[in-house]
Order: structure tokens, then C-alpha cells, then sequence
């Protein structure tokens, strides 16, 4: 059976509604799937988001999951919110990624993103900076590297059986061939230079580093001939060499430590999707852009990216 896929166009006074139109209709998408807008959406001007726009982006979201949960959609891609908006009429998640493990009643899940050739799941999410180094755990980040492991795996596999090594978006990276005796993850320090030998913060020596000693005894690594977790590294560098191919995918303590180099990378290319949910979910990396929506000048590369992602994980779900 033909994957079905649910769309939600977000804030639709955003560019949610043209890249998903553009999108579909190019012909950059899969034809083996097929494609459902998911939602009711009231007439607006674009650019001015209102709490009518945020309402019918929240209700969509809902409707999308009940539909998934009901095995009437095989994956679902989710346009850009504009939060500060959903907040305003109830919604009471610091994104869509908690929003969907919540509904799902999923409490091992974690947002990872991937575009070119770099993938980056992390470690804690919507938290404030300064909150970080006290929400930074061991267990934490075993649990992450695992849900991490476990995506790379399963994107090798499709492309495996697939004999397919690059997307149909056109992105070319290096979980885009079969990776063999286990993907190489990459584990970011927190602290600059990792630390320094402990001169510049001890959450390398005393969290990360016994985390990717666990993480390489973990029920995933434990039979594979070589370790597949390695690090802490610098992050000022690390990033640049998983760009160059020396890793699968980087581990990040932190959000911005992730997205940051992730959308520097491959902006028009970026795709959201959240690990550990019963069905996959996408979304494209970027914003609502109020400010362009309507002009003619939105790319449709990221939600073409998010759209072909979300049917080769439901195609081998």
C-alpha cells in the first residue's frame, strides 16, 4: 500500500501554504505516496498572523495526530508555527516536537535534524542556555545516542534495500549509503576546546565521557568489531568533520550547538524529524517568514526534504 502522508501548513499567514503547494507540485516529491492537507484554514493577509491563524495551526496539529493514531496516515509533515501566537490561544508546548510525544504519550523521544551532510540529534531542546549544564545528564545522553543510532540504522537500511544512494531532493550525504558495521557518532563537549583537560568545566570528565563509555556497551554497540560513539570533541571543530565524512552524525549537548552549524550547512535543505515516535514525523527547518510570505521568493527545498523523508521512513516502517 501506497504511503499515506498527512501535511499541515502551519501559521497559514506564513509561507507554510506556498512551499507545501510548490512543493507538490514539483516534481521533486515521491509519486509512490500520497498526500493529505491536513486542517481547515480561514482566509487571512498574509504576513500578519493572528490568533484565528495560530487557532487553525493548533486544531490541524490535533487533527493530524488523531488521524496518525488512527492508522489513517502513515507519516505526517508539519508546516511552521509561530509560537508566540499558539501560545496565545493554549498551546502548551515549547514546539511541535513535545507537542507529538506528548499526544503520543511518548516520553523517549528526541529532535534530531539532518540536511547535506551533517546530522545532529540533541541533547536537551527548548531550555534556556544558562539551564543547560545543570539538565545535562548521563542518562540523558545515553538515551539520545541510542534514539540517534537507532535513526542511522534505519536510514542505511532503506537506502540499502532502495539501491537508492542520494534523495530525491537532491541531497547528497553520508548517511546516504549503507553504513556498514554501524554508524560513527560523533559526541560534542559542552564546554569550549571540550573542556580543556577539565580547565574550562568538568561535564566532559565527569557526564559526556562516562556516557559514551555506557553508550558503547549499550545493547545497540556491543556486538560491532569497532566503538560507534567517540568523543567528547571540540565543538568548533567537530562539525566541519562530519561535514568532510569522517562521522554518520554528531551527538550535541545543547540545541543551538546543533542547529546552528545544521542550518549554516544545508538551510534550504534542513529537515526536522522527531526519533521515537510510533509513526515518523518531519517538518522543514525553518520559520514561519511572515515577512516574505505571499512575495513569490519561498524555496520549497526544505519541506520538498521533509516530505521525501517522511515517506522512505514510512515506506519501511
Amino acid at each position: 500500500m501506497r504511503p499515506r502522508i498527512g501535511i499541515t501548513l502551519g501559521d497559514c499567514a506564513g509561507i507554510g501554504p506556498e512551499i507545501v503547494d510548490l512543493a507538490l507540485k514539483s516534481d521533486r516529491v515521491p509519486k509512490s505516496a500520497g498526500y493529505k492537507i491536513v486542517g481547515k484554514y480561514p482566509d487571512c493577509s498574509l504576513g500578519q498572523p493572528t490568533l484565528e491563524t495560530a487557532r487553525a495551526a493548533a486544531v490541524a496539529l490535533e487533527e493530524a495526530i488523531t488521524l496518525a493514531r488512527r492508522g489513517e496516515l502513515d507519516a505526517i509533515v508539519t508546516g511552521p508555527i509561530h509560537k508566540a501566537r499558539m501560545y496565545e490561544v493554549g498551546f502548551k508546548f515549547s514546539g511541535q516536537t513535545e507537542f507529538f510525544a506528548e499526544r503520543c504519550g511518548v516520553k523517549n523521544f528526541a529532535m534530531c535534524l539532518t540536511g547535506g551532510k551533517l546530522t545532529v540529534a540533541l541533547v536537551t531542546t527548548h531550555i534556556a542556555l544558562s539551564d543547560v549544564p545543570n539538565a545535562l545528564k548521563q542518562t540523558e545522553i545515553v538515551r539520545v545516542g541510542l534514539l540517534l543510532a537507532d535513526f542511522l540504522r534505519c536510514r542505511s537500511l532503506n537506502l540499502a534495500a532502495a539501491g537508492n544512494l542520494t534523495a530525491l531532493s537532491g541531497q547528497v550525504s553520508k548517511t546516504d549509503r549503507p553504513v556498514t558495521g554501524g554508524p560513527c557518532i560523533a559526541v560534542a563537549g559542552l564546554n569550549p576546546h571540550a573542556g580543556e583537560s577539565s580547565r574550562l568545566g568538568r561535564e566532559e570528565i565527569e557526564i559526556i565521557g562516562p556516557a559514551i563509555a555506557e553508550l558503547n556497551e549499550s545493547r545497540i554497540t556491543n556486538h560491532e568489531s569497532r566503538l560507534l560513539f567517540s568523543g567528547p570533541f571540540s565543538p568548533d571543530t567537530v562539525f566541519h568533520r562530519a561535514v568532510e565524512g569522517e562521522f554518520d552524525a554528531v551527538l550535541c549537548m545543547y540545541h543551538d550547538q546543533g542547529v546552528i552549524p545544521l542550518k549554516l550547512h544545508a538551510f534550504h535543505r534542513g529537515v526536522n524529524v522527531t526519533l521515537g515516535l510510533p509513526f515518523p514525523r518531519t517538518s522543514p527547518d525553518h520559520g514561519t517568514a511572515f515577512e516574505i510570505a505571499g512575495k513569490g521568493i519561498a524555496r520549497p527545498d526544505s519541506m520538498i526534504a521533509a516530505i521525501n523523508l517522511a515517506v522512505e521512513l514510512a515506506e519501511k516502517k
